[in-house]
């Protein structure tokens, strides 16, 4: 998704079809999305591996945490897979010349990850909750693991940027731009410990475990906060506002009220941790 310019760009006056798939800008997001790296080293701390795995990184973004698994892998390898096709582009581009063909980069939606051979582990970080259906995205990583196989995962989780969450969609529900938002609620699926367990185990996972976790975090200045919300948090939402003016004044009116929070710039996340395993009967 191109960043957000303050150029005009004549405003369209009703909506077209658009969908939650979209390309990120993924220069941007290498960039910004430390905290996902920082909670992400928090996860692999969990992660116990022998060194030959074949691990799956579910949602490998631009490839930062994916480095960190490769490199407990030295008789092993990753498949690497996003539905974005900038992430996997950036995410070669960084992990090729040190690692090779010990990873395997797949343009792949969750729901349809259509493997050619079942995984030891899959591991996964700040995706789940863009996919909306987890029963049905369990289902799939359930079927995607060897008998053994495990699941470790983290995604958002209860009431993950609920501030942030609401004075988007209530600027989108505004006169100006709810001609463009339609009946749309928002692009995440932000579920509770509880619910998940129950679609673990549905999906047939034993040892399923959950918990939501408080991991706020503070931007530096304006500039960092209008970036990362631009880049990591609202994209899907400024994909259905016309490029130009009005895609400003959205992110302009949300760093604005961020500036008068205390702390200014803060961003209420709340991660959910998962785990799983596939029975290693037949």
């Amino acid at each position: 998704m191109e960043p957000v310019k303050d150029t005009a760009a004549a405003d369209q006056t009703r909506a077209t079809p658009v969908s939650d798939i979209r390309e990120w800008n993924a220069a941007s997001y290498h960039r910004v999305a430390n905290p996902h790296l920082d909670w992400g080293r928090v996860v692999l701390e969990g992660l116990s591996l022998l060194g030959d795995e074949t691990v799956l990184d579910a949602g490998c973004g631009t490839g930062r945490l994916t480095e960190l698994v490769l490199e407990r892998l030295p008789r092993g390898k990753v498949i690497a897979v996003d539905q974005s096709a900038n992430m996997l582009a950036q995410a070669q581009a960084h992990l090729e010349p040190r690692y090779g063909n010990q990873a395997t980069f797949m343009q792949r939606d969750l729901l349809a990850l259509d493997l050619e051979h079942a995984v030891d582990v899959i591991f996964s970080t700040a995706t789940f909750h863009w996919v909306k259906d987890h029963p049905a995205l369990f289902r799939e990583l359930f079927r995607a693991l060897k008998p053994g196989g495990r699941l470790l995962a983290q995604c958002g989780g209860g009431p993950n940027i609920a501030t942030i969450d609401a004075r988007a969609m209530a600027i989108l529900r505004s006169d100006r731009y709810a001609p463009f938002i339609g009946d749309w609620s928002g692009p995440w699926e932000f579920a509770d410990a509880v619910t998940t367990e129950d679609r673990l185990l549905a999906a047939g996972f034993t040892d399923v475990a959950s918990e939501v976790i408080h991991a706020p975090v503070t931007m530096p200045d304006a500039g960092a906060y209008r970036e990362f919300l631009t880049t990591v948090v609202l994209g899907t939402h400024l994909q259905r506002i016309p490029k130009g003016t009005l895609r400003h004044k959205f992110i302009a009116s949300l760093v604005d009220q961020g500036t008068h929070d205390q702390p200014p710039y803060a961003l209420d996340y709340w991660r959910l941790n998962l785990q799983g395993q596939r029975p290693a009967g037949p």
